[in-house]
């Protein structure tokens, strides 16, 4: 009988949890239809507009002003540059014979296209773009932080960097000793300036995110194009400079013969593995960044989700919002250290198991080391004696 009342009311919790997630999901799409209708927000424009790439630089506390960024595009006719803000908030523009627009719907949505015959097309686009310019940015800093380093230990070679500087030191020891020179061992120096540079370059890349204004707010790493060409650098230096042990595991490991021939099913594995690897470092990358900047839009925007429940609800909402939005900004600073640490751990551990050697090879090398660390002092003492 217990059995039968407890089961009862279980059915009945759960229906009325069913009613009230339904009723508060009913509320909140209520709540974004009228915030969008009486305050002419698009929410999710809005969203994506920042998680994407766009060719102007939004200016903070005002949706409709940006940056211009110059456009260098190849048409029908040739050549052609010009400020983006000619073609912004869908005016056309008219050079020459050309007549170039950024589209608003179709396959070419937010891109800028070519009005050819009454239709839309694809130019060459080679347009300094938000993303692109946020790149060259970061390079910069990257850049300009390492000069100031070298050029601190030229002249000032018996002294330790403060502040700052030393700060980038501490970095650079840090990932180098810590992670390339314990995995890599005798080949950290050989693969140190690539894992090195992009450490840096995803750790600056990550933090420039972060900033509202400019030189701010793009979100370059949590663009799957540009975390995807960096996995891809790192799958070309890894399998450009493998070992021939490297490449016989994959094609010929060290199995049992069934499991290689006549199905090759082992190094079917092994292969498919190589791509593997630079598809988690693109989307391990992107999904964090990309979701730590959505998290922070969407509570900044529940303010005006929430303001057509009345001036109370909006003060309220204003001020979790605002508490969450810092708090998430501060858990997403570790975050882009985070990631561009795993970034590079993995990174070296892919390059490392790429230069393994066969072990016989290996303790035949130790094994004339040895030989040489003790025949050296008796040749020596010899000498000394005669």
């Amino acid at each position: 009988m217990y059995k039968k009342i407890a089961l009862l009311l279980s059915l009945m919790l759960v229906a009325l949890t069913g009613s009230f997630k339904t009723a508060a999901q009913d509320n909140v799409v209520e709540n974004i239809e009228e915030a969008e209708e009486a305050q002419g927000l698009d929410i999710k424009g809005i969203i994506f507009e920042h998680l994407g790439d766009g060719y102007g630089w939004e200016v903070p506390f005002s949706h409709e002003k940006r940056i211009p960024l110059p456009i260098i595009v190849w048409g029908s006719d040739g050549l052609h540059i010009f400020s983006s803000s000619r073609v912004a908030h869908g005016k056309e523009y008219v050079d020459g014979n050309a007549t170039f627009r950024i589209s608003e719907e179709g396959k070419y949505k937010g891109k800028l296209v070519e009005i050819v015959n009454g239709e839309e097309s694809r130019p060459f686009d080679l347009s300094i773009t938000k993303n692109v310019l946020a790149i060259f940015i970061a390079c910069i800093i990257v850049i300009f932080c390492c000069l100031m380093l070298a050029h601190w230990h030229r002249t000032q070679s018996f002294k330790a960097p403060r502040k700052g500087l030393g700060a980038f030191e501490a970095l650079i020891e840090f990932i180098y000793n810590g992670v390339v020179k314990n995995t890599l061992k005798e080949n950290a120096p050989r693969f140190a300036p690539y894992l090195l540079t992009v450490f840096l370059f995803i750790f600056f890349m990550n933090l420039l995110g972060l900033i509202v204004v400019f030189p701010g707010g793009a979100n370059v790493t949590g663009n799957i194009a540009i975390t995807l060409v960096l996995a891809i650098i790192t799958f070309l230096v890894t399998n450009i400079f493998g070992t021939k042990h490297y490449w016989k595991e994959i094609f010929w490991p060290d199995v049992p013969l069934w499991l290689k021939f006549p199905i090759p099913i082992m190094p079917f594995i092994e292969l498919f593995g190589i791509f593997t690897k630079p598809a988690a470092l693109t989307v391990r990358l992107f999904a964090n960044m990309m979701g730590g900047h959505m998290i922070v839009i969407v509570l900044t925007l529940l303010i005006f989700i929430f303001a057509a429940m009345g001036p109370i609800v909006m003060g309220g909402t204003a001020v979790v919002s605002v508490l969450f939005s810092v708090f998430m900004l501060l858990i997403d600073v570790l975050v882009s250290f985070i990631q561009a640490y795993v970034f590079t751990l993995l990174s070296t551990l892919f390059i490392s198991l790429a230069q393994e050697r066969e072990h016989h090879k290996e303790e035949e090398e130790e094994k004339e080391l040895k030989k040489e660390d003790t025949t050296t002092p008796l040749v020596s003492t010899a000498t000394v004696k005669n």
